[in-house]
């Protein structure tokens, strides 16, 4: 059976999450229906990172097998051709070997965070951003950033539900910068925990705004409490951005060029 790797871009508001779930939208179920709208097959797709409910993905990556053999670029245009005006959008289709998994060969996931810091209300980006009104100091935050760096039992900033066998990662980048009135924190890792992300920002922002010393997140690290953390930081500035894999395998096949134009 063909398998194929998808590039896929989401705006997360109207979805509760990636998963597929039976009574609320997702994006894994829409991007199902629309593969079997147009190849009539039904497809489990399986993706790299499971987004929650409201948060967004400029480079989620996810694999599925067909039956049949389509060129990736024809597939391309007719998912988008069925995709239109849902908020989501496939940026590139590979055709790949079995070799390929979207979640198991990641060897990196990226994700970052926005913070729209100003005083004003958001207008074109709400639900994109969590827009937060009083001061905060990137410089502190990051001096908090860095105390999470590395490999810890993060078990105070993973939700109570984090079906993780192990609360044990290894954060290899987290950092904090500033441009204009919006505030980003950029995440590197293997892998990460349910709500690790929002529970890390919620936390930092705690010790940016002067109301927690930056040692409060040593403590809080080393209490592995979930009852310690911060205040979680909500869905909307969330971005899943990156995910990598080997660069020593040639994971795709090459096809010849397609001249066709459509879906049909």
């Amino acid at each position: 059976m063909p398998r194929y790797k998808l590039l896929i871009e989401y705006d997360g508001r109207p979805f509760s999450g990636w998963q597929r779930q039976d009574n609320a939208p997702s994006v894994m179920g829409l991007i199902e229906e629309s593969l079997f709208k147009f190849t009539h097959e039904r497809v489990t797709l399986f993706g790299a990172g499971r987004t929650d409910s409201g948060v967004h993905a400029t480079g989620q990556v996810a694999h599925m097998d067909l039956e049949r053999d389509w060129h990736s670029l024809k597939l391309n245009e007719a998912l988008n051709f069925f995709l239109k005006e849902t908020g989501v959008a496939i940026l590139k289709v590979w055709k790949v070997t079995d070799a390929f998994d979207s979640r198991f060969e990641a060897v990196k996931r990226y994700y970052r965070y926005r913070i729209c810091n100003r005083r004003a209300p958001l207008t074109f980006e709400i639900g994109r951003a969590w827009q937060y009104s009083y001061a905060i100091d990137v410089e502190r935050m990051q001096a908090g950033a860095d105390l999470l760096v590395g490999h810890y039992d993060f078990t105070t900033f993973r939700a109570t539900a984090c079906q993780a066998k192990s609360p044990w990662r290894t954060m290899e980048k987290l950092t904090i910068s500033r441009e204009g009135e919006w505030v980003y924190m950029d995440a590197m890792a293997r892998s990460f925990l349910h709500n690790q992300i929002r529970s890390f920002v919620g936390s930092l922002v705690e010790v940016g705004s002067g109301r927690k010393p930056v040692e409060w997140i040593s403590e809080i690290l080393e209490a592995r409490d979930r009852r310690a953390c911060g205040p979680v930081a909500p869905p909307d500035g969330l971005y899943l951005t990156q995910v990598d894999y080997r660069q020593d395998i040639d994971y795709v096949i090459p096809e010849e060029p397609w001249q066709g134009h459509g879906h049909k």
